[in-house]
């Protein structure tokens, strides 16, 4: 089984490198005891997603379906021949990340089957889901066993994943809109109604859980906090470039960060972190 085990993490690996270079970034510099548990998180976290996301020409609701059940089995039995699905149960089982977390996550997958606005009651529940519990999944890795600490920083890690999500949402606006159909601004379900006021209200909700969680980034691991830290600064450049576009640009073009911008910003965050030490 160790040779199955290897090539299950190395393949959430290779998902995880092929569609997100920020985040493997993240990964990269964390100690490597962590770091095959959290890319096979991120493989069944992205799986699922282009499954809702990306097969149009498929009947994804029946995908969907098959693959809860798939995950659900996976779970139960300790084993899967789909990879991604065998090295995720191996973490859920590993470190007893709670099966709630992941009924929630593809709960909201699943929202996004039916569902191409969602009023604000609606929306909590799937920033919840999609977002919230993937940080708290992360969280039960990062604290190992240390149920003191977790609970400790559920708020923040929640709030973080939430941060991470809402600035997606306005980076990814013209695509959520043109290729899915779909408004992540709460309560707005229009395209006329797509405004620079709502625009600032979702700002100013991804301000205040920045700061919420950068008190729990200082309070992190050290093995996990420099990877943290730099996912934290990228996204708050990502969120400052947003911040000064209005909304009609961003439905012109996706805001991006360039390799170069990436690498200082990981320096800034090893001065900051191995030399500052931010506590």
């Amino acid at each position: 089984m160790d040779l199955y085990n290897k090539i299950a993490v190395k393949t959430s690996k290779y998902v995880t490198k092929s569609y997100s270079t920020s985040f493997s970034l993240g990964i990269l510099v964390f100690a490597s005891a962590y770091k095959d548990a959290i890319y096979s998180i991120y493989g069944f976290v992205r799986l699922a997603d282009e499954i809702v996301d990306t097969f149009h020409k498929y009947d994804r609701k029946k995908m969907f379906s098959e693959f809860r059940e798939e995950t659900e089995k996976a779970l139960s039995e300790g084993i899967s021949t789909n990879l991604i699905l065998h090295a995720f149960q191996k973490v859920v089982n590993d470190y007893k990340i709670d099966k709630a977390y992941i009924d929630a996550f593809l709960d909201s997958m699943e929202m996004d089957l039916h569902n191409n606005y969602y009023e604000r009651d609606h929306y909590n529940r799937y920033i919840y889901g999609s977002a919230e519990v993937v940080g708290l999944m992360c969280l039960k890795v990062f604290c190992e066993k240390d149920e003191k600490l977790f609970n400790e920083l559920i708020g923040p890690a929640k709030s973080l994943g939430s941060a991470f999500q809402k600035v997606n949402f306005l980076r990814d606006v013209k695509s959520d809109m043109e290729e899915r159909g779909r408004i992540y601004l709460p309560s707005v379900k229009e395209r006329i109604l797509m405004n620079d006021e709502n625009k600032a209200k979702l700002e100013a909700e991804i301000e205040s859980e920045f700061a919420d969680a950068f008190k729990g980034i200082k309070k992190l691991p050290a093995g996990v906090k420099f990877g943290v830290y730099s996912a934290y600064l990228y996204y708050q450049m990502l969120f400052r470039k947003i911040r000064n576009l209005r909304i009609e640009e961003l439905m012109k073009r996706r805001v991006r960060i360039s390799n170069f911008a990436k690498l200082i910003l990981m320096i800034k965050s090893l001065i900051e972190v191995k030399f500052l030490r931010i506590t």
